[in-house]
């Protein structure tokens, strides 16, 4: 799975995107409210770490979700 931040404008809020293998999107949220329903995408009770890298990841940089 991959990852991305997309930086909001004025009253837009920034935004993450995840997108699975083929780069598929799989998963699209605000950056401040968390992700409902993780086990969909095989992400439960991976809150936290996933919160640490959409805090460090730069904004605009596909990268490697590597949980």
């Amino acid at each position: 799975m991959y990852i991305i931040k997309v930086k909001g404008k004025t009253i837009i809020p920034d935004y993450i995107q995840i997108r699975d293998e083929n780069f598929v999107l799989v998963a699209y949220f605000r950056a401040d409210r968390p992700l409902k329903k993780m086990e969909r995408f095989g992400l439960q009770g991976k809150e936290e770490e996933l919160k640490e890298i959409i805090a460090s990841i730069p904004y605009g940089k596909l990268q490697k979700l590597e949980l």
